[in-house]
C-alpha cells in the first residue's frame, strides 16, 4: 500500500499541475482575447473575442455531421449516402438486395426509369458486352473490352498508393485507366492496366523546354504497349474553360520530373492548349498526335456551346472521316475535381443529361457516329445512370469518383488540401499507409465488375441480351405534367447507316 506521505505528494503535484494548467488556459484565453479585439479581417471574432472561434469550428464539424447523423440517404450532394452506399457493397462484393421498397422519388421532372419487358431474357440468352475497336484505322488499333473504364486522375492529384491500386484493379478488371493531365508515372505501369494517356492543356510528361508538345516525347511514351490510345483534354467539366490545379505542396521532385516542370511551385494549367485556336487546329492536333504515335487519338469535352458540334462534323467531312477523332469524351457539368473555383463548377456548362444526346444527334446527323466513339462521363457510378447514357447511344462509361469510392473515399471534401483521410489525394506518408494496394485493387475490380453486371440486369429486364443492345425506347423521362414519356420521344433517334462496329461482326464479314 503507498503510504501518506507518497499519496499526499501525488495529490500536490496533481494541484501544481491542475492550477499550472488553469493558468496557462486563462493565459491563452486573454492573449486570444487582445489578439481578436484587435485584429480587424473578420468581424465576428472582433465583437465576440474568444467565443467567435467557435463559429469557425462547428461550421467546419458541421460538414461531417451532416453527412453522417442529419442528412436523409437521398439529400446529400454531390453524391449522396445511397449512391456512396451502393458503390462501397459493390466493391466489397457485398449484396446490393434492400428490402421493403425503394426510397428514390420517382416523381421529380427529368427522373429516368427503365421499361420493364412481359418477357425478360433468360440467363441462358444473356450474353456479356462486346468489345469494340477504336481507331480501326490506326497503325495500332485498340479493341477495347469493357463498357466501364477509369477516368483521369492524375499522380499528383492522387497519391501513389491510389494510382497503384486503379491500375493494378483496372488489369484484373480488364478495363483501361486514364492518366489525367499529369503524366504517366512508373505506378501507372506497374499495375499493368491498358493506359489511355491524356494530353492536357500544359502538354505534361510529353512538352519540350519551352511547354510545348514534343514529337520525341510523344513517341516514346507510346513505345509503352500498356498505352492504347491518346486523348487530348480540351475541357472538364468541373472546370470549363480553366486549366487544372496542384498546389505546391503536391509538387514534389517525383511528380515533376514526369510532369516537366519546377518542383515545389504551383502547377496550374492553361485554360486551354495555346496551339489549339480554331477547329482545324484541333483536327490538326489530332492527325499530328495519330501520325507520331500510330494508336488512337481523341478529344475530352464538356459541352456548352453546343452550335460548333455542327461546325466540327461539317469540318470532318470536308476534310475526309479519316481526319476524324477515334473518339469523344464527354464529361459533364457536374463532373469532379479536385480544386476549382465554385463559379466553374456550378455553373457553367451543359450536364451530361443534356448534353450526351446532342453530341450523339450531331454524330449521327452528319454520318460520323459509326467512325467516332463516344466515351461518357461525369457522376455516372451507378447501374442505371450507365444504363441511361448507353440508352442515348454512349459506347462506354468512364468514372473517377466511382472508382475513388471504391477506393474507400468518403467524400471528406478535401482533395485539394493534402489532408484526405483515405491516403487517395494526399502525399502525407502517414495517411497513405491506411491504403493498402491489393485490397484496393479488389475492391476496383469488384466494383467495375459488379457495375456491369447490374447493368447486364437492367438489361434482360428490358429484354435485351446485352447493354450494348439498349436503345432509347428502354428508358422514360418523367416531364413537368408530372408524367413519363419515352426517351425515344425527348430526343428522337437519327438514324445513320452504320458499318459493323463490334467484333464479332467483323469476324463474320472476314
Amino acid at each position: 500500500m503507498l503510504s501518506n506521505e507518497l499519496i499526499a505528494t501525488m495529490l500536490n503535484t496533481l494541484a501544481v499541475l491542475f492550477i499550472f494548467f488553469i493558468g496557462l488556459l486563462t493565459l491563452v484565453i486573454i492573449v486570444t482575447y487582445f489578439f481578436d479585439v484587435f485584429q480587424t479581417k473578420q468581424a465576428i471574432r472582433r465583437n465576440y473575442p474568444v467565443i467567435g472561434h467557435f463559429r469557425y469550428f462547428f461550421e467546419h464539424v458541421g460538414t461531417f455531421f451532416r453527412q453522417y447523423f442529419f442528412s436523409a440517404d437521398r439529400e446529400e450532394l454531390p453524391f449522396n449516402r445511397a449512391e456512396r452506399s451502393w458503390v462501397y457493397r459493390a466493391a466489397k462484393n457485398l449484396s446490393n438486395t434492400v428490402a421493403f421498397g425503394s426510397t428514390r422519388d420517382l416523381k421529380p421532372v427529368g427522373s429516368v426509369f427503365f421499361v420493364n419487358c412481359p418477357f425478360p431474357t433468360l440467363a441462358d440468352a444473356a450474353s456479356e458486352p462486346e468489345a469494340i475497336i477504336i481507331g480501326s484505322d490506326c497503325e495500332q488499333p485498340y479493341t477495347a473490352h469493357s463498357i466501364i473504364n477509369i477516368s483521369g486522375m492524375s499522380y499528383g492529384a492522387i497519391s501513389k498508393p491510389a494510382v497503384l491500386a486503379l491500375s493494378t484493379g483496372a488489369k484484373k478488371a480488364n478495363c483501361w485507366m486514364n492518366t489525367g493531365e499529369g503524366g504517366l508515372s512508373p505506378y501507372h505501369l506497374r499495375g499493368g492496366a491498358d493506359i489511355v494517356f491524356q494530353i492536357g492543356t500544359a502538354k505534361y510528361g510529353v512538352r519540350d523546354d519551352a511547354g510545348n508538345l514534343s514529337d520525341d516525347k510523344l513517341r516514346q511514351i507510346a513505345k509503352h504497349k500498356q498505352v492504347k490510345m491518346f486523348e487530348i483534354k480540351m475541357s472538364q467539366g468541373a472546370k470549363p474553360g480553366k486549366g487544372g490545379i496542384l498546389p505546391a505542396s503536391k509538387v514534389t521532385q517525383e511528380i515533376a520530373q514526369i510532369r516537366g516542370i519546377p518542383a515545389l511551385t504551383d502547377s496550374i494549367s492553361p485554360n486551354r492548349h495555346p496551339d489549339i485556336n480554331s477547329i482545324d487546329d484541333l483536327l490538326d492536333m489530332i492527325e499530328r498526335v495519330r501520325t507520331v504515335t500510330g494508336k488512337p487519338v481523341g478529344f475530352k469535352m464538356v459541352l456548352g456551346a453546343y452550335g460548333w458540334l455542327d461546325d466540327l462534323c461539317s469540318a470532318i467531312n470536308q476534310r475526309g472521316q479519316h481526319s476524324a477523332p477515334d473518339f469523344i469524351t464527354l464529361d459533364s457539368a457536374d463532373g469532379g475535381t479536385g480544386a476549382a473555383p465554385m463559379s466553374l463548377i456550378d455553373y457553367v456548362g451543359l450536364p451530361i443529361s443534356e448534353s450526351l444526346p446532342l453530341l450523339i444527334d450531331a454524330l449521327n446527323q452528319h454520318g460520323l457516329r459509326s467512325r467516332i466513339r463516344v466515351i461518357a462521363s461525369g457522376k455516372l457510378i451507378n447501374p442505371a445512370n450507365v444504363a441511361w447514357a448507353l440508352c442515348v447511344g454512349a459506347d462506354f462509361i468512364s468514372s473517377a469518383r466511382g472508382f475513388m469510392f471504391a477506393l474507400g473515399c468518403i467524400q471528406a471534401l478535401q482533395c485539394n488540401k493534402n489532408t484526405c483521410p483515405t491516403g487517395i489525394t494526399t502525399h502525407n506518408k502517414k495517411l497513405q499507409k491506411g491504403l493498402d494496394v491489393e485490397t484496393k485493387s479488389e475492391r476496383v475490380k469488384n466494383f467495375a465488375e459488379n457495375l456491369v453486371h447490374e447493368v447486364c440486369v437492367i438489361s434482360h429486364s428490358v429484354g435485351v441480351n446485352s447493354p450494348r443492345e439498349l436503345k432509347r425506347i428502354h428508358a422514360r423521362v418523367v416531364q413537368n405534367t408530372g408524367r413519363s414519356v419515352p426517351l425515344n420521344e425527348v430526343y428522337p433517334d437519327i438514324i445513320t447507316a452504320q458499318p459493323a462496329d463490334n467484333i464479332s461482326e467483323l469476324k463474320q464479314q472476314e
